[in-house]
């Protein structure tokens, strides 16, 4: 098996608790030709020190630490990976999550063997403090290998395979060449940087065995979202449209229009379980009622379900009865 370069890029920003099992996480791989990347994104804690104490016990392992000028956000620690790689693949990892010791051997031999822009593994989510294993993050897949961008869209757009930009092995020049920057300011930057992939990906293969472990604790951004994470919702949903307004095809188009009154319906339902508080509510229901949303002709479409047309409908009601049926709807 050929062994190129693999670029692991990892943020360091407030989180000394899960660091150095992440880092040693890295260090266990069975696959050597590893760049580590460490993106300083100059936290308030003991995370960088800690970083570097790691770094001068493992002098055999290939380090590059980056520092961010001022605290900058996730979107821009991931462009400062993509832009500062040396490896023929990228590997996204979380500081507070691990990799298993196979992760990257079996990824490389797949992305070399297959041919593919990326590989998808199959993510391990555990509640930390019980040590509880949920499902969440799995592959849906049935088909091992997609090598065309309609039947990847198709999937990705069914959510078939996870949003999230980590776990995942990609060709580095398939980013740089298609631009596939995260966009700055958001906090939910996967959401549209892996959307905004899915557009373009040509070949992808999922790999079912476990590569990934994900740690869901009290400082996960899911227990802590707040109006600056509705706000990114809002925004990236406006992304979504502006590819929709431009999309030519129009069955694509179609895709589009209904990827994103899903992605409505479940970031309305995130924003009440997060705050249960009616005024935030209503206030990201007006926004996306100003965003694309179903015509007369699209009702009588047949491609679209009786369950999209439902949701499309709930979600373009006078404010005040959208909120009184969505309360009847899922009550607290």
């Amino acid at each position: 098996m050929s062994t190129p370069l693999v670029t692991i890029s990892i943020p360091i920003y407030n989180c000394e608790n899960h660091l150095v099992n992440c880092l040693q996480s890295v260090v266990n791989q069975e696959y050597k030709n590893i760049e580590i990347q460490l993106v300083d994104d100059l936290g308030n804690d003991n995370s960088m020190r800690l970083a570097e104490d790691f770094v001068l016990k493992h002098p055999d392992f290939n380090f590059k630490i980056l520092k961010n000028e001022k605290n900058s956000g996730l979107s821009v620690v991931r462009n400062v990976g993509i832009d500062n790689a040396e490896g023929r693949y990228i590997f996204f990892l979380d500081s507070d999550d691990e990799i298993t010791p196979d992760c990257i051997s079996k990824m490389v031999e797949i992305a070399e063997r297959e041919q593919v822009e990326m590989v998808c593994g199959n993510v391990k989510t555990i509640r930390l403090e019980t040590k509880e294993e949920i499902s969440a993050f799995r592959l849906l897949n049935t088909k091992e290998k997609i090598t065309e961008n309609t039947e990847i869209f198709e999937s990705f757009i069914q959510g078939k395979f996870p949003v999230p930009s980590w776990n995942k092995l990609i060709l580095l020049d398939f980013l740089k060449q298609n631009k596939l920057y995260f966009k700055e300011g958001l906090f939910a930057q996967d959401s549209l940087q892996s959307f905004e992939t899915a557009l373009v990906l040509n070949s992808v293969f999922f790999l079912k065995d476990d590569t990934y472990i994900y740690y869901l604790h009290q400082d996960s951004v899911i227990h802590n979202r707040k109006k600056k994470h509705f706000d990114n919702w809002i925004t990236i949903a406006t992304e979504f449209e502006k590819h929709y307004q431009k999309e030519q095809n129009t069955e694509r188009k179609k895709q589009i229009l209904g990827y994103l009154i899903d992605y409505k319906d479940l970031t309305l339902l995130m924003n009440w379980k997060a705050q249960k508080n009616e005024e935030l509510w209503k206030y990201s229901y007006d926004a996306y009622k100003k965003l694309a949303s179903f015509s007369v002709v699209d009702y009588l479409d047949s491609v679209f379900s009786f369950k999209l047309k439902k949701k499309n409908f709930l979600q373009n009601l006078p404010t005040n009865l959208g909120y009184k049926i969505f309360r009847k709807r899922f009550g607290n």
